[in-house]
């Protein structure tokens, strides 16, 4: 509920908490800092030494514009920064190089354990500072961002390789996703062929929607990665490019396994459907065979109930019994040639 509380203002000359991004300067002597203002940030870049990596937070204007205000970067590539829907892509410009990547988890906000949370990571990628951005929070930028606090020579390698971390980091992301729909996969096999389910139609279809959906986000992003690995950029030095085939490997491996997990889902539906027909075969077939075995109860019970006078056994004292003790035996031996033949 909101107070009736008003906060005191804030001293002039003050930087709001919300324009200060998550930011680790390493300098040529070995020394770090952390925590710069968009001064400070602004003076860095104006130095061009050392290594500066900064994490942009797009939820906030404040951070937002600090990519015009401070990095100058061209319009273009924040306008691709900003929309959330941008494909995943590779530019390069005069002064950057822009990788868009997508980073892919499921989210847990929903009831649904097949349901996709997708969100873009934005790599400008200079001459000594790499900027990552993102509208939302992810927790592989969040781990990065620890891994650098607490090893500050990573930087020393320069900004390329801090965005090669970043986009390892991004497409390992997927391999808590693959094990997911490995176990999805499992579960649904041992439902079909185990203890059979009928209502699993509606499952195969969810997971096989979310491999589908995997794979239309890797298609563009192995060919990004491809890009980076191999064509020649002044910013991106050949001894980073070896570090982003890694990575490229990584992506083949992961579309290889949609692959397989795909084929096992076509086989399981084509389980599930062979069930469902053998299940109706089976039943189908019980049915014909009560039909059949009714054929003679239903042809004496008819000629005994035409509208004759005389009709043998018709006042006999147990021409009731005879007439059911000769259906039985009828019913009988129609059972036995149907065995014989191999119908049953």
């Amino acid at each position: 509920m909101p107070s009736s509380r008003t906060s005191a203002p804030a001293p002039a000359g003050a930087v709001s908490t919300t324009a200060v991004p998550s930011c680790i300067l390493r300098h040529e002597s070995g020394a770090a800092e952390v925590g710069l203002s968009p001064e400070q940030l602004s003076e860095a870049l104006r130095a061009g030494e050392g290594t500066l990596w900064v994490d942009l937070d797009l939820s906030q204007p404040a951070q937002i514009a600090l990519l015009s205000d401070v990095f100058h970067f061209h319009p273009l590539a924040i306008e691709d920064a900003l929309n959330p829907a941008s494909r995943v892509k590779v530019d390069e410009y005069p002064e950057f190089v822009l990788v868009v990547a997508r980073v892919v988890g499921f989210r847990e906000s929903t009831p649904d354990p097949y349901d996709l949370d997708t969100a873009n990571l934005n790599n400008f990628i200079g001459k000594h500072v790499v900027v990552t951005a993102h509208t939302e929070p992810l927790p592989v930028i969040d781990d990065l961002m620890k891994r650098l606090r607490a090893n500050h020579d990573l930087l020393d390698r320069g900004p390329a390789r801090i965005a090669y971390l970043a986009l390892d980091a991004a497409v390992d992301a997927y391999f808590p996703v693959l094990d997911g729909i490995d176990e999805f996969v499992d579960e649904l096999e041992q439902r079909v062929f185990g203890h059979f389910d009928e209502r699993l139609l509606h499952e195969i279809f969810q997971v096989k929607r979310l491999v589908i959906s995997l794979r239309r986000y890797l298609s563009p992003q192995r060919e990004v990665l491809g890009q980076l690995a191999n064509r020649p950029s002044p910013l991106l030095p050949p001894e980073a490019q070896l570090y982003f085939r890694d990575v490229y490997d990584h992506m083949l491996r992961i579309t290889d396994s949609l692959d397989s997990y795909r084929d096992l889902l076509s086989s399981t539906l084509d389980g599930y459907l062979t069930q469902v027909s053998n299940r109706l075969g089976n039943v189908s077939k019980s049915l014909a065979l009560v039909g059949a075995l009714s054929v003679p109860f239903v042809v004496v019970a008819g000629v005994y109930g035409m509208n004759f006078e005389r009709i043998p056994l018709q006042h006999h004292p147990y021409g009731f019994e005879i007439m059911v003790g000769i259906q039985v035996v009828l019913g009988l031996l129609f059972l036995v040639g149907l065995k014989w033949k191999g119908i049953l």
